[in-house]
């Protein structure tokens, strides 16, 4: 078996392996886009909305907007506090959201969320929990993409923001060998 890399940026990687079948291919982009752990605003508390959106409606896209997840010292009992209080006339973009923790914080500060008309108000908290895309796609870490080539399959990995593409990779690989640690010991008992 073989990596190399094609392309190797923050947001994104290439790479092919060499020495692996279909079934290990799918397998490593199923783990990297459903198990791979990212903290997403999970629960939001409206204490104003005086906009002419829904309240279901703004939190569904601040529960979409990408998390910083740090690699170490988090778990799924975290819980990450945001606050948003915003006034119009104005357009309101994720960087409005403040988190307690710097650690854990809006990993584009770009992206809109809702625009405001005059003297519409919008006050809410957020709580951000990790999870993965087997609970909700906002837990996604990003696209992963694969085909084969001559001799093996060529990767492509790109990030959502929450961590390094190849950070999805390595967390990816060490869940599957964990599972597969497991399913050995589980064998030899």
């Amino acid at each position: 078996m073989k990596l190399s890399f094609i392309e190797d940026t923050p947001f994104a990687i290439k790479f092919k392996i060499e020495g692996i079948d279909y079934n290990v291919a799918n397998a490593i982009r199923r783990v990297a886009i459903d198990s791979v752990k990212t903290f997403a605003i999970d629960r939001v508390t409206f204490y104003e909305n005086t906009s002419a959106m829904f309240d279901e409606y703004i939190a569904h896209r601040i529960g979409l907007v990408p998390l910083a997840t740090p690699l170490k010292g988090y778990d799924e009992k975290d819980e990450i506090l945001f606050k948003l209080e915003e006034e119009g006339p104005k357009t309101v973009y994720s960087k409005s959201l403040e988190s307690t923790d710097k650690s854990v914080k809006v990993a584009n500060e770009n992206i809109p969320i809702i625009k405001l008309g005059e003297g519409q108000r919008l006050r809410i908290e957020g709580k951000a929990v990790m999870g993965d895309a087997r609970k909700s796609a906002k837990f996604q870490p990003g696209l992963v993409t694969y085909k084969p080539v001559e001799g093996g399959f060529e990767f492509y990995i790109e990030t959502f923001g929450q961590m390094t593409a190849k950070d999805i990779l390595d967390k990816a690989l060490q869940l599957m060998d964990d599972e597969l640690k497991e399913i050995a010991k589980s064998v030899k008992k």
